[in-house]
């Protein structure tokens, strides 16, 4: 495992040669710049509270290409009915909070990777433009949401959560349909989930998904809120 550099310098190894289900590197931070550089070679941070950062290239690697979302029956009506209503970066840590305190992580989130300090660097790459949330609203209650990195023209997926049904599937859904309106490459989902699967997510090798980011021009993240984007969310982008 590759131990990471500490103090200024970061660096990160050739991630077409790390290891296939272990963690590629360990050590470093979450600083912004670390972050970014991470992501845009295709490496992730997963790790429990009491380890040191773990940084992970997997392979294969579930992605979802935004034309190919799939609309479920069961999901069309609530589109239809407009059950839910979709925001943009109007609650960031309200959602990495939510999905911080999913079921399966506990009440108050002991065993979620999500700490203070995930939260605390990914707050402050939303507050540079370049992370963002997706609210899912019923009424006034948030019942779910996602979050995730924009870097050129692709969409790190981070995590979710609903606390109705289908509100999670709601949002990515809503999400997938804007990206693709906007040219997004892919959105990559990391690991292979049924959830995902059914949704048009699948698999791709590693050094496939490394020949996407290195063909991703940065230059064109659109660094900035996305609360406008709301806008266009709306019944039509739903219809194939």
């Amino acid at each position: 495992m590759y131990q990471i550099p500490i103090g200024e310098e970061i660096g990160f190894p050739n991630p077409r040669h790390v290891e296939t289900k272990s963690p590629a590197a360990i050590g470093g931070d979450l600083t912004v710049d670390r972050l970014l550089f991470a992501y845009s070679l295709g490496y992730f941070p997963w790790f429990n509270p009491d380890e040191p950062p773990l940084w992970w290239c997997p392979d294969p690697r579930m992605v979802l290409f935004p034309k190919d979302i799939i609309v479920s029956k069961s999901m069309r009506p609530y589109f239809n009915q407009q059950k839910f209503k979709v925001t943009f970066d109007t609650a960031f840590e309200q959602v990495m909070e939510g999905c911080r305190t999913t079921k399966d992580r506990g009440a108050d989130g002991e065993n979620s990777w999500i700490t203070a300090s995930f939260i605390d660097a990914y707050a402050e790459l939303n507050r540079l433009g370049l992370c963002h949330s997706v609210e899912v609203w019923e009424g006034e209650e948030l019942v779910g949401g996602l979050y995730g990195i924009s870097l050129g023209r692709v969409f790190f997926g981070e995590s979710m959560f609903s606390k109705v049904p289908n509100a999670s599937k709601f949002g990515f859904i809503c999400l997938a349909r804007l990206l693709e309106r906007m040219n997004f490459t892919v959105i990559d989902c990391q690991q292979k989930t049924s959830h995902l699967m059914k949704m048009g997510a699948r698999t791709i090798s590693r050094n496939k998904f490394i020949d996407i980011m290195e063909a991703n021009d940065l230059n064109t993240s659109m660094r900035g809120s996305w609360i406008d984007l709301a806008q266009f969310v709306d019944a039509d982008i739903y219809k194939k």
